[in-house]
């Protein structure tokens, strides 16, 4: 791959408080206008020196010397350049500047970079750094990319300098033709691969982000949680499989307590513990996000977890629910579905999205308390789970009516009307008190001032 620009030249640098005339000689090269420097090692006397031929000035053996040593750094210079251009290398003054000072290392191809990347991933799942689901999803978006290089650029790879804002746009054409991806499961792939370009630029394989100027926009889709009614129905329902009725119970425990299908998977005894209310409680972390997660335990959720106490797998396992894997579990979900009636995807997601929606935010609870309990960490990844159910969008529309029947109360009342009655009363008042007991003078006092309140009302 041609540069734009390319440029290579010799000067003299002193170091500072150098009070001889001896000089070190550097070399600088300039790739696409980036400049890159280092010394040759070699010192000169700036007296003997032509800066505008960049050589030593005269024919004495040492200036001879010290000009041949750097013609000969020149031409390796170019042979090397030479090298990484038959071989489709992008060219930088890093690279060659390294080559210089004999620490050039073999630039990572596209291909090999992805997959560095994912061999750390992998050594880091054993210390809970990263989940084997991580380490999955990034095989699957290394994969995709092989395939489009193979497809587009009928090649085993390609270096990150061939890398462009088309590669991007034709990537993203064919994970959504080719691979049949949604929308947002491509913007996702294409995310993985940012962060491998992103890698790149931070090594100074490439310049900038090539990627920089393409944007997608997610398609926002409205994943409903299960009603009041689907869930009230899922948990009566008598199944006559043992699978399918633990499953159910599962699947209601999350929706009683927000967890995820991991963390439901590996919840132990030792994160069922008592609060400072008395009660029982989670106090766990989130496997995906790492943040702490208090959950006051709901009755439905106790009833759960006192069902398979002595569940053999539970015991053998040492986990509080008998959790078959995630494919599984939706896998018999679909199955729960058709049984219950439900026209509507179970997964075990939606366990999680009925936690936030139908069974805390639409019975009144805090949306930042809400927050808390499913360990985001922003109120907006907590309003995506907030579907409001008609019910309590009924029940504050009854407010509203209620506050403006008030509103229209008070704006029929004669304003005037009241400031005469007022007046007159007042006239009453002062007679009165001449002539009435105590008592009967009170209970006028206690009537004038109920009209005086109803004309502040009023005024206001």
């Amino acid at each position: 791959m041609l540069e734009q620009s390319y440029g290579l030249s010799y000067f003299l640098k002193s170091s500072k408080n150098q009070s001889t005339t001896d000089r070190y000689v550097y070399i600088r090269i300039t790739v696409d206008g980036i400049p890159k420097e280092t010394s040759t090692k070699r010192q000169w006397d700036s007296t003997r020196w032509n800066q505008k031929t960049e050589k030593a000035i005269g024919t004495k053996e040492d200036a001879r010397a010290l000009n041949s040593f750097l013609e000969t750094l020149t031409n390796k210079i170019n042979n090397f350049k030479t090298e990484l251009l038959n071989s489709d290398t992008p060219i930088s003054s890093v690279d060659l500047i390294n080559f210089v000072s004999g620490n050039y290392k073999k630039r990572n191809t596209v291909l090999e970079e992805f997959q560095e990347h994912n061999d750390e991933i992998e050594s880091l799942i054993e210390s809970g750094e990263y989940s084997k689901g991580t380490h999955d999803r990034y095989i699957t978006a290394r994969a995709h990319v092989k395939q489009f290089i193979e497809y587009k650029y009928k090649k085993s790879d390609l270096s990150f300098g061939a890398l462009n804002y088309s590669f991007v746009k034709d990537y993203d054409l064919f994970l959504k033709t080719v691979r049949k991806c949604s929308n947002n499961t491509s913007l996702k792939y294409i995310s993985n691969f940012k962060k491998i370009v992103l890698r790149a630029v931070a090594k100074e394989y490439i310049p900038k982000d090539p990627f920089k100027l393409f944007t997608g926009k997610k398609t926002k889709i409205k994943k409903k949680p299960l009603t009041r009614a689907e869930l009230k129905r899922l948990e009566s329902k008598t199944f006559t499989s043992k699978r399918l009725e633990v499953v159910r119970d599962i699947f209601v425990f999350q929706c009683y307590t927000g967890l995820s299908y991991i963390d439901a998977y590996q919840l132990t005894w030792d994160y069922i513990k008592e609060g400072d209310d008395g009660c029982m409680w989670i106090m766990s972390n989130r496997q995906k996000s790492k943040s702490n997660t208090d959950i006051p335990l709901l009755p439905k959720a106790m009833e759960i977890i006192a069902k398979y106490s002595n569940d053999p797998i539970c015991i053998q396992k040492g986990t509080v629910l008998p959790a078959r894997s995630n494919q599984k579990m939706n896998e018999y979900l679909k199955e729960i579905a058709t049984l219950c009636e439900i026209n509507d995807t179970l997964s075990t997601h939606k366990a999680r999205r009925t936690f936030a929606s139908t069974v805390t935010l639409n019975n009144g609870v805090s949306i930042h308390v809400v927050k808390e309990m499913l360990g985001h960490y922003s109120v907006k990844q907590t309003e995506e789970y907030a579907i409001t159910e008609q019910a309590t969008i009924s029940r504050e529309m009854e407010i509203l009516k209620g506050k403006l029947s008030n509103n229209s109360s008070l704006e029929n009342i004669d304003t005037k009307s009241i400031l005469t009655q007022l007046q007159q009363e007042l006239e009453q008042l002062k007679n009165f008190g001449k002539e009435s007991d105590n008592d009967s003078f009170l209970l006028r006092c206690m009537a004038f001032d109920a009209m005086l309140n109803k004309a502040k009302l009023t005024m206001s």
